[in-house]
């Protein structure tokens, strides 16, 4: 009985993420970095149904709409955003239609200091 790895062969992989995860290693991105923006990508074509490089405008602000919908924390919209601005933005090469997509303000609590 042969065993077989749970990393994905290279036929396996689309050229598109295969182009991505170069993009993001030519840009010496962590690990951890690379594996969210992947899943960024990943979620937004589960909800697509198709590939994201097609993608327009309106399904992303519909994409961004679902995601506050489902009751997503401020902080996972903004790490999907961060995720899909670099597709976009670097392997994609089309920027323009993220322009319906931004970040979400996160306020920012001060830590408590004690006093003697």
């Amino acid at each position: 009985m042969t065993q077989y790895n749970h990393i994905p062969s290279a036929q396996a992989i689309s050229p598109l993420r295969q182009r991505m995860i170069e993009d993001m290693t030519m840009r010496k991105l962590k690990p951890s970095t690379q594996k969210g923006y992947l899943r960024s990508v990943k979620r937004l074509a589960d909800f697509l149904e198709h590939s994201p490089h097609t993608a327009t405008i309106e399904e992303l602000r519909s994409f961004q709409l679902h995601l506050v919908n489902q009751g997503a924390s401020s902080i996972t919209i903004n790490a999907l955003v961060s995720g899909l601005r670099f597709s976009f933005h670097v392997t994609i090469i089309n920027p323009y239609v993220l322009q319906q997509m931004s970040t979400i303000y996160q306020p920012r609590k001060m830590p408590v200091v004690l006093s003697q």
